[in-house]
């Protein structure tokens, strides 16, 4: 049982950046993928970002490429690094894991992850 919890949500500027991090806490980190996903009110859970168990590879959703970044270190922790933050980027975002054992687009960028956390909300200011 992974289980997973953001931090770093909060209210950033139009325009501005924000990281967010998901701290896991299963000690074989390395076998799992993580995923960004979020859900902006009245709207359905949307992919974001993810990052493949050894870091190599990254998939992003059109709307937030070039302008976030995802990465992880060896302490068990993923990033989502947002930039240029627009309107429709408010949302609250989910960390998600699930096992390593593909890392094409199409399995990271799916919904289907087995572990969430609770999720940290982001707004927007103008």
């Amino acid at each position: 049982q992974v289980q997973l919890v953001e931090s770093g949500g909060g209210l950033v500027q139009l325009g501005g950046s924000l990281t967010l991090s998901c701290a896991a806490s299963e000690r074989t980190f390395i076998e799992y993928a993580m995923g960004w996903f979020r859900r902006a009110p009245g709207k359905d859970r949307e992919f974001v970002a993810a990052i493949s168990g050894n870091g190599g590879i990254t998939v992003f959703a059109d709307s937030v490429k070039g302008r976030f970044g995802i990465s992880r270190d060896y302490a068990k922790n993923t990033y989502l690094e947002m930039h240029n933050v627009k309107p429709e980027d408010a949302a609250v975002y989910y960390c998600a894991a699930r096992s390593a054992v593909r890392d094409d687009s199409d399995y990271l960028s799916r919904a289907d992850y087995d572990y969430w956390g609770q999720g940290t909300q982001v707004r927007v200011s103008s």
